[in-house]
């Protein structure tokens, strides 16, 4: 079984170092700085509370008859599409797109050869210190690794990637509609970076009690709308920002902020990628708009 990775952040290296241990031949696709840290160095990571390393190949461009079992794609939502169709003239079956997006899969499996395409997102966060990586997986009761086929259907590959995270002890989750789990996961995720972005000091957000809130109520709007057009909230446990009254939430809200949770795998995120969530802020609350007006408009005879 061989695997690459497309990209060297804290995602893309958390997985490589987990699927070495399992005894997967790994190959990580990475460029600038981080390819020249990863040939000198190797995949360094925190790991029983010391710095490991693992035996993995460092690439810096990927050849057309490269051949893969899987390709990971692990890049922010802005290179996502670049990457695809980068990746069309390769002749791996399938392309894992661990990756924030609102674009409907159909049309970004066309844009790497149709059928290739998995939509997958992380369950992980974390950083880098020093260089060398400090990052987890988040609880599987909070959010596993999910995945699951444009069409919804059980498939081969879909059987087989399951296998894979489970020998790499990655918690995982597969999916009947991966597109309505991101919209819904989005809905989450980016009233909470949002959080850290309109407070004065972001590392405190938890403290701020008319931010959290704000984050509060948005959470509850955004689910609210969710339902409204007709959408089934995936997983069914989102369904607690909609139907928590907002000063329970807000209580809630402040004591996950503060948590070391909320410092390793939110406030790290939000603040590296704070491009990647202020264009995904715009597609999603564009996306709930478009489909509240749909849902709003009679049809026509």
């Amino acid at each position: 079984m061989r695997i690459l990775i497309y990209g060297a952040g804290v995602i893309g290296s958390l997985y490589a170092a987990y699927l070495f241990e399992a005894g997967y031949s790994v190959s990580v696709l990475a460029r600038g700085e981080r390819l020249r840290d990863l040939k000198q160095i190797g995949l360094r990571y925190f790991r029983y509370g010391k710095i490991q390393c693992a035996n993995i190949t460092v690439i810096e461009e990927l050849n057309p008859s490269d051949d893969y079992d899987f390709i990971f794609l692990t890049v922010r939502e802005e290179q996502l599409c670049t990457a695809l169709i980068s990746l069309c003239g390769n002749v791996s079956p399938t392309i894992v797109t661990m990756v924030n997006t609102t674009e409907p899969y159909a049309e970004l499996d066309a844009l790497c050869g149709s059928g290739r395409l998995l939509p997958a997102f992380p369950g992980a966060g974390g950083g880098f210190t020093n260089g060398v990586l400090d990052a987890g997986l988040t609880p599987s009761i909070i959010q596993p690794t999910t995945f699951g086929e444009i069409d919804g259907r059980s498939s081969k590959r879909v059987k087989t990637l399951k296998g894979i995270f489970t020998k790499a002890r990655i918690p995982c989750q597969i999916v009947k509609d991966m597109h309505i789990w991101q919209i819904c996961h989005l809905a989450m995720v980016v009233p909470l970076a949002d959080a850290y972005y309109t407070t004065e000091r972001p590392q405190e957000a938890g403290k701020d009690k008319n931010g959290m809130r704000r984050t509060a109520v948005q959470l509850h709007e955004n689910f609210t709308r969710l339902r409204q057009c007709g959408i089934s909230i995936s997983p069914p446990k989102l369904n607690l920002f909609r139907l928590c009254p907002v000063g329970i939430l807000c209580k809630v809200l402040s004591t996950v902020f503060r948590s070391r949770f909320g410092d390793r795998f939110m406030f790290q995120h939000a603040m590296k990628a704070k491009k990647e969530m202020q264009i995904l802020h715009n597609k999603l609350y564009s996306y709930l708009e478009e489909n509240h007006n749909k849902s709003a408009t009679p049809n026509q005879p």
